[in-house]
């Protein structure tokens, strides 16, 4: 189906907007997938907070060159599905990396964080990246463990005292 210019702009500014706001993207090729594929991939995304979009890679292009995402520009080339993560920097990943393992036809071609190019073997250790409620939580016990370490030392000097009266007590009663 052909677009008129107003269509054309209408996505190169929806585009443009997700990416603005997103933390990473990534592109793929989906050629040879099914129609059900691919739906079962948006469903997916959607649960996650992913942003996913088939757009013609002129538009893409357009949509991506003020953003972080400018980088990725010159690897448009072929069919390819644009997905954005909304939520946190691994999110797109954490739902393309399975999607990818299960379907061999469907191949990432470009990842982008920071404004920088990432391998597309790097999918993994984007996906492994924690939640923004993860990070918190581990910053929160790496901060709270040396506290910790500190009053159990504190709480040791007095039971260790309490524990060798004791043992003296008992020595004089056995005596």
């Amino acid at each position: 189906m052909a677009l008129n210019f107003a269509q054309k702009e209408a996505i190169v500014a929806e585009v443009a907007e997700v990416a603005k706001s997103a933390y990473s993207a990534i592109a793929a090729e989906y050629r040879g997938l099914t129609v059900e594929q691919l739906t079962k991939l948006r469903v997916e995304a959607r649960k996650a907070g992913v942003y996913v979009r088939v757009v013609k890679n002129t538009l893409a292009r357009r949509a991506l060159e003020d953003t972080d995402f400018a980088c990725m520009r010159d690897g448009l080339v072929g069919p390819m599905i644009l997905a954005f993560s909304q939520n946190d920097p691994g999110s797109v990943a954490r739902v393309l990396e399975p999607f990818a393992k299960e379907h061999d036809k469907f191949q990432v071609r470009l990842i982008a964080l920071g404004g920088k190019l990432l391998a597309p073997s790097e999918i993994g250790t984007l996906a492994k990246m924690p939640t923004y409620d993860q990070a918190i939580s581990l910053l929160m016990a790496t901060m709270k463990a040396p506290v910790q370490k500190l009053a159990a030392t504190l709480n040791e000097v007095p039971g260790k005292l309490v524990r060798t009266i004791a043992a003296i007590r008992d020595a004089k009663e056995a005596a």
